[in-house]
């Protein structure tokens, strides 16, 4: 029996579909994992279990933590930490058969001596972590333990936008440099890889589209959804006409009305952003949010369809028909900050 007031439902057949979507777009090269920040979610352990057993041997994280967390469970793989050395042992590193993806001239030095696989993240317009081309030591075109060697692009989802193709050049120019023919060269995520196969190189880097999101861009037509986000309904009542629903008086009842209150909230990682505006889907009828979002629930208008509804029901918050992308448009954000808002007080289930 299910006891949780709130379902993330991850269809994993369809995280399996759409990484094959992305093997399709560079054939007989290689895509990896983006799974940091607890695979965006959905959970790092099964998306890499998954993922491995369907051919994908390379995966990005970004904190070393989060590799050590990895590593108690999977002993094969490459894992990259893409925060770099963090100011940590380097033997951590070596140790648990770590890559970090090295961003200055400091955490040159640190292995300059070693002979541990390492990588490289060159800034190329993106002004975050990365180290500039002035910067790199000549010494590090020759290093063969230098597994791979990646930029980032800071306007991938804009397929019109200069600034890529601008990247794309810089990287390319860079890439030229370094003399061991084994080096991977990565440049494009998720939406990056639809800019064309000049953005391709030797390894994709997906992240968001793995599970699902879009951006609305072409990729939408090509990958599927993955989560579905259900909460229990909790009570259902009457409320009078001229009575206030939630905190702070900011929904007044026009009319006597149904509402249904549903075990989940901003506690959960439902945006307040969804205020009296946000909606929630139940056998293909949708049903607005009334008042405010509050840390462990939320209240729903179901005055017209009131005998659908039974305590304990599950109603969703996420479905295939109204996903990431179009919940992060009224929540004024991503679809990457839907996914990785959602609480561990969510209990993941995997079909």
């Amino acid at each position: 029996m299910n006891y949780s007031s709130s379902i993330l439902e991850v269809n994993l057949k369809n995280l399996i579909h759409n990484y094959k979507v992305f093997k399709k777009f560079i054939k007989n090269k290689q895509v990896a994992a983006t799974i940091k920040a607890n695979a965006y979610g959905i959970g790092d352990k099964i998306a890499f279990s998954t993922l491995y057993k369907n051919g994908c041997r390379h995966f990005f994280l970004a904190t070393l933590n989060e590799g050590l967390e990895l590593r108690k469970s999977f002993k094969k793989g490459y894992i990259y930490i893409l925060n770099g050395l963090e100011n940590n042992d380097i033997n951590i590193f070596k140790i648990n058969k770590l890559i970090p993806i090295l961003n200055s001239k400091i955490e040159m030095k640190v292995i300059e001596k070693t002979k541990f696989k390492f990588g490289i993240h060159i800034d190329t317009g993106l002004n975050r972590l990365g180290i500039n081309k002035k910067d790199l030591p000549k010494k590090i075109y020759n290093k063969k333990n230098l597994q791979i060697v990646l930029t980032h692009l800071a306007s991938s989802d804009e397929k019109k936008n200069l600034y890529n193709y601008f990247q794309n050049k810089k990287f390319k120019s860079i890439n030229n440099l370094f003399k061991n023919k084994k080096i991977i060269f990565s440049l494009a995520n998720s939406m990056g890889t639809i800019l064309g196969k000049d953005f391709h190189y030797d390894l994709l880097r997906p992240g968001i589209s793995l599970y699902g999101g879009h951006y609305n861009t072409k990729l939408k037509k090509y990958i599927k959804p993955v989560v579905k986000l259900k909460a229990k309904i909790l009570q259902i009542k009457q409320i009078l006409k001229n009575e206030y629903i939630g905190y702070n008086q900011t929904y007044k009842t026009k009319k006597s009305i149904w509402i249904a209150v549903i075990g989940i909230g901003y506690g959960d990682g439902i945006s307040r952003m969804l205020n009296n505006k946000g909606f929630v889907y139940y056998k293909n009828h949708k049903f607005r949010i009334l008042g405010r979002i509050s840390m462990d629930s939320i209240t729903i208008d179901i005055s017209k369809s009131c005998k659908l509804f039974k305590i304990g029901q599950y109603v969703e918050i996420i479905n295939y028909s109204h996903g990431i992308d179009e919940l992060a448009k009224q929540c004024e954000t991503i679809s990457n900050e839907i996914l990785t808002s959602i609480s561990n007080r969510v209990q993941r289930i995997y079909k």
